[in-house]
């Protein structure tokens, strides 16, 4: 789908964020996607490798998405948060999406990729319009465990299983924790970057997404 630049304020209204918005033809409501992007003080932006596979597969489902770049990042306002302001940013791009002429307001995915994927876990539970989170390449680290115990919506776990930030054991512990609201997608020999494997990204959250239509 052709891509539009957008701009849209941070959830208290003080910056200005840029992002590009993508639109399915024809008429009717459609389901909104938020995605967003790797760690912002090691070079993420919304230009990435995953984020373009991520946006590949929603887009393949029927999906209207925003890709957008936290504050401080290119053309958005502000500075690194460590992760707070970041969450903030990405509960404004889910509302900015879902109040779109032609995007329903309700069963909305928030999707990430490594800082992203944390951010989306950290951003999810508190807004009503996201009915499905998708995480890819999960840093185990920088979760809280009890956050991701307290939302009770659906998650796509996408990683590969070389991926020392999310190591795949530990991954499919906390899917097996999650119980059936986990959605565990593991790409063999793929480590946290999926240099060249992006096709395989494609593919799992396409099989991912048709579970939680």
């Amino acid at each position: 789908m052709k891509e539009e630049r957008i701009t849209f304020k941070s959830g208290s209204g003080e910056l200005t964020l840029e992002g590009m918005i993508a639109l399915p033809d024809g008429a009717g409501s459609h389901r909104a996607a938020v995605v967003c992007h790797p760690h912002p003080l090691y070079g993420g932006s919304m230009h990435n490798n995953v984020v373009d596979a991520v946006l590949e597969a929603l887009h393949a489902s029927g999906f209207a998405t925003l890709r957008f770049n936290f504050r401080g990042v290119g053309q958005s306002e502000g500075e690194f948060d460590n992760g707070m302001g970041e969450a903030a940013d990405a509960v404004a791009a889910v509302r900015f999406l879902t109040t779109h002429k032609g995007v329903g307001d309700a069963g909305a995915v928030l999707a990430g990729y490594s800082f992203g994927a944390a951010t989306a876990v950290r951003a999810a539970g508190g807004v009503e319009e996201v009915a499905a989170i998708v995480t890819v390449a999960l840093p185990l680290g920088m979760i809280d465990p009890t956050a991701l115990g307290a939302i009770a919506k659906p998650i796509v776990l996408l990683a590969g299983d070389r991926d020392s930030y999310c190591p795949a054991n530990d991954l499919a512990a906390l899917a097996g924790r999650l119980g059936p609201l986990a959605r565990l997608k593991l790409i063999p020999g793929a480590d946290h970057f999926f240099g060249g494997r992006e096709p395989e990204i494609v593919a799992a959250l396409g099989e991912a997404l048709a579970t939680l239509q």
